[in-house]
């Protein structure tokens, strides 16, 4: 294994040290503000971390992974971009992954056997970070998607970040440009509603570390925000950051016009309404059958182009008159061609039901 470290080491050293033997080299600053000498335009690259490999796929960029975590191998559930590129399932392991991985060293052995040039990595510290580099003698680049559950700047930067590296600049400002056209859209579509006329909404069943429940919920959820809605979660408390678990009792008091259900915690939801049917029967939204299930967009962070689709879903549902152009299916599609190279609704729907359908015990 040291010998393997010692090799690896050793040419790297030349690829730094002898012109015209390997790729031009450039200095980045990550997102743990460690300035990093890296390969330009690498061809071998792994990706370690939640989201990471999303990044990658969206930078058009799969082709050049390596090696993928096990966690990606495993379960494509509610992962648009591993439904679209199904090839890197086949690839070779590169560790387990995971949130139990998150800013521990990583399987040193298996990331060295995929031979990258260049490892994408998020959420890990600074001095862990410096120490995988040290050892593996391979640059280690940190990215972010910032708070879970979110779309935080820090993905437009880590997006700006890898696209520098893989020379892939202009597709990176594509991608930002595209999301906050989408984020001005709904904004635009949504902000001069009144604030007596917008029905109190709820969404449940989001995951958290594993599937959840209706209680599981956001204060700060990105549909809800990008569409000027009232979130009734911000009025309740156990909060964990953004994630709140709203007890039974909670909701009731709360009773939102409208209920939202994710579709990572669905089933859970399901049978919960079977063991208590009661509670449901007494709330509002189920009363008025204005509850509907949306895609779930939280797993291994952000799925960042789920969560524009589960936008429009909620737009048109809250606000029919302002979205009449929307075609919910075709827009789904549109976004996930856009950032994935496919349409891969069709999948999702047959894993988690028709964006903004009605919730099934209510047919």
């Amino acid at each position: 294994m040291k010998i393997k470290y010692l090799l690896w080491g050793l040419f790297i050293f030349l690829c730094q040290t002898t012109p015209g033997l390997c790729l031009e080299m450039i200095n980045v600053q990550d997102m743990a503000g460690r300035i990093v000498k890296v390969p330009h335009d690498p061809a071998r690259i792994v990706c370690l971390g939640p989201g990471t490999l999303r990044l990658i796929v969206y930078l058009n960029a799969w082709d050049r992974v390596a090696g993928v975590e096990d966690v990606e191998k495993m379960n494509t559930a509610g992962r648009p971009y591993l439904l679209a590129r199904k090839e890197l399932g086949k690839l070779p392991r590169i560790g387990p992954g995971g949130p139990g991985s998150i800013n521990k060293k990583p399987d040193m052995e298996a990331v060295l056997s995929a031979g990258p040039q260049v490892i994408f990595v998020t959420y890990m510290d600074k001095s862990l970070a410096q120490e995988v580099q040290k050892t593996l003698g391979i640059p280690v680049i940190v990215l972010s998607y910032g708070d879970f559950a979110t779309l935080d700047k820090a993905v437009y930067d880590s997006l700006i970040i890898a696209g520098k590296i893989l020379n892939l600049d202009k597709r990176a400002e594509d991608i930002i440009s595209y999301i906050e056209s989408i984020r001005q859209d709904l904004q635009k579509r949504s902000k001069d509603i009144p604030e007596k006329e917008k029905p109190g909404v709820y969404v449940g069943g989001i995951g958290h570390r594993g599937a959840h429940g209706i209680e599981s919920t956001e204060a700060s959820y990105i549909p809800l925000n990008w569409n000027n809605a009232v979130n009734m979660a911000e009025k309740a408390d156990s909060r964990i950051g953004s994630h709140v678990f709203a007890d039974k009792e909670t909701l009731l008091k709360l009773n939102p016009d409208i209920i939202f259900i994710d579709g990572g915690g669905l089933t859970l939801v399901l049978d919960d309404f079977l063991k208590k049917p009661q509670f449901y029967r007494a709330l509002k939204a189920f009363q008025n059958r204005r509850i509907y299930t949306l895609l779930p967009f939280n797993s291994y962070t952000t799925n960042i182009g789920t969560a524009l689709a589960d936008a429009y879903a909620i737009g048109k549902i809250l606000y029919p008159e302002r979205f009449t152009d929307i075609d919910l299916e075709k827009k789904t599609d549109e976004i996930y061609t856009f950032l994935l190279g496919k349409p891969v609704y069709g999948d999702m729907k047959k894993q988690y039901r028709t964006i903004g359908d009605i919730a099934p015990f209510l047919k």
